[in-house]
């Protein structure tokens, strides 16, 4: 007989969230030739500057045609994929009967979810104007549960670039019609719209019925008004049409006008236009109160159009957000800037979120130096949409195959041609083996030539070899670059060789290395391509004039960047795991007990932390995510000196005590980012006016105020941030500055481990921060009497590779300190890809034994200090990046079953942290006289 005993695990259920949107129901409407007549008209007039809506019929109809599929699939196309119509009561194929009418659509033969029906919709759309979504869809095929259709825009514009709207999103499945709504507005008009309804996983049939999309009017008379691109809703009154009312000026005048410059400056649309003049500082300009009309947690995005007027005829033009809260705490938010000029309009566009709740906000433009005016034509602030990630269509990618021609140079010079006057000639003698990091990731590759090229008569130092190369690229992939560089003996000192592309008019840093004459150098990089070019020349250029280039091996590939994903998992494996025995006493020998083991890892204790601000922790959302899935954090700029003391002898760590009670609450440990700091930019204006002896006082008075305060509370100060890239303070007060920053740190705070932070050193795009570079500057340090317990990789990359990242990890490992990425982030437009960039940076990271810990540098869109960075969305939805990240860490924890050995013990091996352990103990008893059998009760 046997009898259980187990361990009871209570678990707390994730708090979940819904929002429901409501929407009142509107009946389908037909569009007569007269309304798809006044719709071109008014595309026509936008061109022109505005849009007249001329009638009610024309703004209250449905602007689908056939959207019952009466006519068949008449204005349809299915998108890579196969439809027909089904009809009658219940049609065979799928057993489902129209929602109305008599037909409807049958999607079928998708091997992707983003295969659907479409429909151009282009003239039939005004800018401006809202338009309410609905439509009945379905499912059918061998998927149960719920699956999901959605509503999207493709926006195809006059430069060849697709962008993609969201609409609406609605969970369906097979047993019934579910009504999929939402809404748009479009802020400009590209040249082609197009409709179209996606979503079901591949494979399943996605079945449509009574497809609407219907203009909100906005206005309820049959008078002919004028709608300016992209209405707003927040700001009163955003195209001056009631002259100034609701606007002030910030400090300076404001007045409207029809026309300046002896009529030369007109407005863009509409009739007005406003400036704010006699302007006496930078932050002066015009501004608008929207307290009560703006709600927190929301995201909103501006678009204004301005220009500038006066003694300047370039300057930036910036969009900011002031606050208060109800206990009197201000806050400046900057929304967006742009470059603005006093010859043409240009949009100013940006987004922002309120935090926390706010007793008054005001929204305003500023920036351009006195004596110039901020010209503005319209300002709007709406509700921001998301736009969901373009389909990432990447196939038959031909990685580790060279895209340069003739790179052996066995055929001269065929396929290069000089960049500039220099003159180009084929040499002997360069190195026949692949430079180390192509070799890793190429395919099958031959030796070398020994060839190279040699270029001469350089007038200017951006004259090199040069290859066209456009037509070898596919958009969105990633390119590893490497080649042997040398340079001739007339140069008088180490030089700056870059590997580059020239985009259009762009230039593209792909790689840079600091080299000399006596021997040939490596040079890597990566790029990649997100917006089709015309023509696009890769060259060589950097060092100084008359001092010849050589270059040879010259690899340009598309890299599989997932090929060592399963060496790296090996050596996660090897690193990070730990072989693990349980020793069960206690029990009964003589019963003779199986114990069956369940073993649950509920957290890895490897330091994964993100940056945080001061107003992230009044977003509840925010705060559950962080909270949840970091055990590490870092202040973005609220230790930093220029926040702690804006003013000599004015102190502000509030914001910092703050931030680091609830780190404390949350059982989150921090990093102190920065004592200081080199860069003379990030230095604030009173301690640059300091003489010599005041600035030695201020940099004791800072380091006693901060440590004395804090002391080992950050477990981590990074003492002296961007050290390879600045020198303020070692050229005001000599070398050996920074160790006694060091030293003086250690005497403070003895507990704390203290690190050197620099960025670039882990890609290759920047000679000053080579590993190299790094390890020279910390063994300096370490001589003058520094000392350094951790080295701090930013890790602000752009389309990583992973040998070139493992390459650096190693060279810096040689040290014997622990290395931390302390600001990684990684940036692309499109989220898939940003994902895979996250990926290739964490494996990596995690699989090298040197490193320590990985910090983010944020996680929350518009509170990064990259753009298209983040892994959740504003209004806290998780992105393909923020997925990515959470299955790692998913991925990153040991689970295991089994039962106990002979000897009571059970084996795994398994991460380092937290786990649940229940336990089911099974005694087989062998009573003499079953009749008088007993049983053990639990």
């Amino acid at each position: 007989m046997k009898r259980w005993f187990s361990v009871l695990r209570l678990k707390l259920p994730r708090r979940s969230k819904q929002t429901t949107l409501t929407r009142p129901d509107f009946a389908p409407a037909g569009e007569s030739m007269s309304d798809l007549q006044s719709n071109n008209a008014n595309t026509e007039a936008f061109e022109r500057g505005e849009v007249s809506v001329h009638s009610i019929v024309s703004q209250r109809a449905n602007i689908i045609l056939n959207h019952d599929f009466s006519e068949g699939l008449q204005f349809w196309h299915a998108n890579c994929c196969h439809a027909y119509i089904a009809s009658g009561v219940s049609d065979h194929s799928t057993g489902a009967a129209p929602r109305s009418g008599e037909t409807y659509s049958v999607v079928t033969n998708r091997t992707e979810c983003w295969q659907g029906l479409e429909q151009d919709i282009t003239g039939r759309v005004l800018i401006g104007m809202k338009y309410d979504v609905s439509a009945f869809v379905r499912v059918h095929g061998n998927l149960d549960g719920l699956n999901e259709a959605q509503a999207t825009l493709r926006l195809e514009n006059s430069d060849s670039s697709v962008s993609y709207l969201f609409i609406g999103r609605k969970s369906v499945k097979k047993d019934g019609w579910e009504k999929l709504e939402g809404s748009f507005t479009l802020t400009s008009l590209p040249r082609r719209v197009v409709f179209y309804l996606e979503g079901p996983p591949p494979g399943m049939d996605m079945l449509i019925d009574s497809v609407i999309v219907f203009p909100t009017s906005p206005e309820e008379s049959g008078e002919s008004r004028s709608i300016p691109a992209g209405d707003g809703h927040i700001v009163q009154n955003p195209f001056f049409e009631e002259g100034l009312n609701s606007w002030s000026g910030r400090g300076c005048e404001i007045l409207l006008h029809e026309t300046m410059g002896n009529g030369k400056i007109r407005p863009l649309h509409g009739r007005y236009f406003a400036s704010a003049s006699n302007r006496t500082q930078t932050w002066n300009g015009i501004q608008q109160d929207i307290t009560g009309k703006v709600i927190r947690k929301i995201a909103y995005e501006i678009i204004a159009v301005v220009r500038i007027y006066g003694n300047a005829s370039v300057a930036e033009v910036m969009a900011s957000l002031w606050v208060q809260t109800s206990n009197g705490r201000e806050q400046y938010i900057s929304i967006g800037k742009i470059q603005a000029s006093n010859k043409d309009w240009v949009n100013l566009r940006g987004k922002f979120l309120l935090n926390g709740p706010t007793s008054k906000a005001v929204i305003y433009l500023e920036g351009p130096s006195l004596g110039t005016d901020i010209l503005v034509n319209s300002l709007i602030v709406k509700r921001a949409q998301r736009l969901p990630p373009p389909p990432l269509m990447l196939e038959n990618i031909p990685f580790g195959v060279n895209i340069i021609e003739n790179s052996n140079l066995n055929q001269g010079l065929t396929k290069w041609s000089p960049l500039g006057s220099c003159t180009l000639s084929i040499a002997t003698g360069s190195p026949r083996l692949l430079p180390p990091s192509a070799k890793d990731s190429i395919g099958h590759h031959e030796s070398l030539s020994g060839l190279y090229i040699l270029a001469k008569n350089r007038s200017e130092t951006w004259m090199g070899p040069s290859q066209t190369i456009t037509d070898k690229l596919v958009l969105h992939v990633t390119y590893q670059v490497g080649a042997w560089v040398r340079v001739g003996s007339r140069a008088t000192g180490p030089q700056i060789v870059n590997l580059a592309l020239g985009v259009d008019d762009q230039w593209v840093n792909c790689g840079h290395v600091q080299v000399t004459s006596d021997k040939w150098h490596e040079i890597m990089g990566s790029f990649r391509i997100e917006k089709r070019p015309s023509k696009v020349i890769v060259y060589l250029q950097g060092p100084s004039l008359g001092v010849d280039l050589m270059v040879a091996g010259l690899h340009i590939f598309p890299v599989d960047r997932k090929a060592r994903f399963d060496d790296l998992n090996r050596k996660i494996d090897k690193v990070r795991k730990r072989d693990i025995i349980l020793k069960f006493s206690g029990i009964d020998d003589v019963s003779r007990p199986t114990t069956i083991v369940k073993i649950r890892q509920t957290q890895n204790s490897f330091p994964f932390g993100s940056c945080i601000s001061r107003s992230n922790i009044e977003n509840e959302e925010f705060v559950d995510f962080f909270v949840k899935n970091f055990n590490w954090a870092v202040f973005g700029n609220e230790l930093k000196w220029y926040h702690t003391e804006p003013v000599q002898g004015r102190y502000n760590y509030g914001d910092a005590d703050e931030m680091l009670d609830f780190c404390k609450k949350h059982g989150v440990k921090t990093r102190g980012h920065c004592i200081f700091w080199e860069v003379e930019d990030a230095v604030q204006q009173w301690v640059k006016s300091l003489d010599r002896n005041d600035l030695m006082s201020a940099v004791r008075n800072r380091l006693n105020g901060l440590l004395s305060r804090y002391k080992s509370s950050f477990s981590h100060y990074d003492v002296n941030n961007e050290m390879l890239h600045g020198s303020f303070f070692k050229d005001r007060l000599g070398e050996n500055i920074r160790a006694y920053m060091f030293e003086e740190a250690r005497r403070l705070c003895p507990l704390a481990a203290l690190f050197v932070n620099d960025y670039n050193v882990e890609d290759g795009c920047d000679a000053k921060a080579s590993p190299e570079s790094y390890i020279h500057h910390i063994l300096d340090l370490q001589e003058r009497g520094a000392p350094i317990d951790g080295i701090g990789l930013q890790g602000h990359i752009s389309n990583p590779v992973g040998p070139i990242v493992c390459a650096a990890l190693d060279k810096l490992a040689i040290l014997g300190l622990p290395i931390w990425f302390t600001e990684l982030d990684v940036a692309a437009v499109n989220e898939r890809v940003r994902a895979d960039d996250l990926e290739v940076m964490l494996r990596e990271a995690y699989a090298h034994p040197a490193v320590e810990g990985i910090v983010l540098w944020g996680f929350w869109e518009l509170f990064m200090s990259r753009d298209n960075s983040h892994l959740v969305g504003a209004e806290g939805e998780i992105n393909e990046a923020g997925r990515r990240y959470l299955a790692l860490k998913q991925e990153w924890l040991s689970h295991t079953d089994g039962s106990t050995d002979d000897f009571g013990e059970f084996k795994f091996r398994g991460y380092h942290g937290t786990y649940n352990l229940e336990l089911s103990i099974c005694f087989w008893l062998i009573p003499v006289d079953f009749a008088n059998a007993f049983f053990f009760d639990s």
